[in-house]
């Protein structure tokens, strides 16, 4: 399996060089797209045999994972992974992400940051919970780290998804894409990570009121179209998400591992407590 590594960055001059060193001691094939930087994230990349792809003006992280899926897919990628440009993302990860998607070469492949949480600020923990709420509803299964930008996109997901590509803005992808990949049979898997904050020092693109709103309106355009899912609101709640573990290298369904499953979703949580007989939809 062909894999290659895609990393968006706007004005990541202090962690991309770094980065993208240790991501090149687990992939050789590494495509950072400069999405306007004005900091020189592009020339600290100078003498790295990596692939640079520069937008001219700041045009949002989905565009950039757009412009970088294009080159992934021209190049003849089976599998593409991406991670963050500031150093949220651990690059050793890489291969236990493509060991699961290995596994699952139909699935997308999450890496859910269900370790060391508690070091995020309190409101983008509830941002992010809030949000897997949503998505997982939306999808029709449950989702571990919807917001997450660590995971592993299949090609074949990726040619099925050209027009959403195509009209990628703003945080709202990762969260449409997790949709849309459900409704083409790409469900999702989670490797646990560690939950990594402020490697860079600068403060994170992500506004949790702003950009929640705009994903659940998003999600909230899906749900009425569909007529509110109510088959994938009670699946999404009735089921813990299909979490990769690594000790024995087997995807399993987390049922005993009760605060893992609270911390990914506090709703599904509470309802397994009350619901232990659970009826089939």
């Amino acid at each position: 399996m062909r894999s290659v590594v895609v990393i968006p960055a706007y004005n990541e001059a202090h962690t991309i060089r770094e980065l993208v060193r240790r991501v090149l001691t687990h992939c050789s094939e590494v495509a950072v797209v400069d999405d306007g930087s004005s900091d020189g994230t592009a020339d600290a990349l100078a003498g790295l045999p990596v692939t640079l792809l520069r937008h001219d003006s700041n045009r949002g992280k989905a565009a950039a994972l757009a412009t970088g899926f294009e080159w992934a897919l021209a190049n003849g990628a089976a599998a593409i992974v991406t991670l963050d440009g500031d150093g949220q993302h651990r690059p050793e990860d890489i291969p236990r992400l493509l060991a699961a998607a290995k596994m699952y070469p139909d699935r997308l492949i999450i890496g859910a940051r269900l370790f060391g949480r508690e070091g995020y600020p309190r409101a983008r923990n509830f941002a992010n919970s809030f949000a897997d709420f949503w998505v997982a509803w939306a999808a029709g299964h449950p989702v571990a780290d919807s917001q997450s930008g660590q995971r592993v996109y299949p090609a074949r997901l990726l040619r099925e998804l050209t027009q959403l590509r195509k009209r990628a803005t703003g945080f709202t992808f990762e969260s449409e894409v997790v949709i849309c990949a459900a409704q083409h049979g790409f469900t999702t898997v989670a490797v646990p990570i560690e939950a990594i904050h402020c490697v860079s020092g600068r403060q994170s693109h992500f506004r949790p009121t702003r950009d929640i709103t705009r994903i659940v309106a998003m999600i909230a355009g899906y749900l009425l179209r569909a007529g509110m899912k109510p088959r994938g609101l009670w699946r999404s709640l009735r089921d813990p998400p299909c979490i990769v573990d690594d000790s024995n290298t087997l995807a399993r369904r987390v049922g005993t591992a009760h605060e893992r499953v609270a911390e990914v979703n506090p709703a599904r949580s509470a309802m397994r407590s009350s619901s232990p007989d659970r009826p089939t939809p």
